[in-house]
């Protein structure tokens, strides 16, 4: 899915500005909260699709036919942003601590060869 493609390669950039400018600042840190919340939003939409894959809602007075699924995927990660910015599983918790941690080991490797 193209949702944990923009979202690797938003951590990777992310990795890659920290390690040069040294310390994280402020930015880079909200930087690195907005790529943690956006990886849990996606990773908790693809939770959800198996789920809205087995309703069928076209039986239903408001079923929305053969254009609702080709929009239901959209209708899901929609759904996924939407946990996840309003608190979410924890997932991006994790993550975000996890890149500040990779952050902290990278500088810290910088530092020693620098010496």
């Amino acid at each position: 899915m193209s949702g944990v493609g923009s979202v690797a390669s938003s951590l990777s950039v992310i990795g890659r500005q920290q390690m040069s400018a040294g310390q994280p600042d402020s930015t880079q840190t909200e930087q690195a909260r907005k790529a943690a919340v956006s990886f849990e939003s996606v990773t908790i939409g693809e939770l959800l699709q198996p789920m809205f894959d087995t309703v069928d809602t076209s039986d239903g007075m408001f079923g929305g036919g053969a254009a609702e699924k080709q929009f239901r995927s959209l209708q899901v990660l929609e759904l996924g942003k939407q946990i996840a910015n309003n608190g979410g599983i924890g997932i991006a918790d994790s993550v975000y601590r996890q890149i500040l941690a990779m952050q902290e080991q990278a500088q810290a490797q910088k530092e020693t060869s620098q010496s």
